[in-house]
């Protein structure tokens, strides 16, 4: 089902965060029939790390799995930094049966901040 976002009778707003590990791992899922669009309002990837680099990557997918379309691919991200990869003027929808995953190139450097809204 497509959502008429024009005509949306519900707006619920999250923030989430978590470690990225160094598999393509889904952070934020659209489930299949949800009858829901989710707006992303902002990625911030963390470099915790005070001294080593890390690389992300970024993709969307099927939520039950499948090919990877890349929206950032092995971007640097400084030790002690923050990168921001989706802003209030990028955001991006996931319709159903989507999902946002996320790829860190070392493991326990970089984590996330993801703001969104559920949209019915």
């Amino acid at each position: 089902m497509t959502v008429n976002i024009a005509a949306a009778t519900s707006i619920v707003g999250h923030t989430i965060t978590g470690s990225i590990g160094t598999t393509l791992a889904e952070v934020l899922e659209n489930a299949a029939s949800s009858n829901t669009i989710v707006k992303v309002n902002s990625v911030v990837i963390i470099n915790d790390d005070g001294t080593n680099s890390a690389s992300v990557t970024a993709s969307i997918s099927d939520a039950s799995g499948g090919s990877d379309n890349y929206i950032a691919k092995t971007i640097p991200v400084p030790g002690g930094t923050n990168l921001v990869l989706i802003s209030a003027d990028m955001r991006i929808y996931l319709t159903e049966n989507k999902a946002l995953n996320l790829q860190a190139s070392a493991l326990s450097d970089l984590a996330y901040c993801i703001s969104y809204e559920v949209i019915s």
